[in-house]
């Protein structure tokens, strides 16, 4: 019953920064769960780009090498929105971007994240 609504994409110089919003609506039905992002490339695997692990008294954020100290990823509770901040992009990072939500047993289940944003694009030149 849950969607992902993401946002914020579009075109921009390298170097220059995009927001991309993902917004879950209702809750995600769990009290600790993973989010990520991901980006697929054309022609290109999809990769994970951040996640982070949301749980009672701590929390985890990961981010590929690629983009470590470039994009910097965040949840607000309070919105059921998670947000990933892009800074100093560079044309490599032009891809769509997806937003996800899995429960832990789900994923070591399955092997993949539940729920999928539809993405939202992003193209640097």
């Amino acid at each position: 019953h849950v969607q992902l609504v993401e946002s914020g994409g579009g075109s921009v110089q390298a170097g220059g920064s995009l927001k991309l919003s993902c917004i879950a609506a209702p809750k995600y039905p769990t009290s600790t769960y993973c989010m990520a992002w991901f980006r697929q490339g054309a022609g290109k695997q999809r990769e994970a780009v951040a996640t982070t692990y949301t749980g009672v008294g701590y929390g985890r954020t990961w981010y590929a090498d690629s983009v470590k100290g470039r994009f910097t990823f965040s949840i607000d509770n309070t919105t059921n929105s998670a947000y990933l901040q892009l800074s100093v992009l560079k044309t490599e990072d032009t891809a769509t971007y997806y937003c996800s939500v899995t429960g832990w047993d789900f994923l070591k289940a399955f092997g993949t994240y539940h729920l999928w944003a539809r993405g939202t694009q992003v193209t640097v030149s």
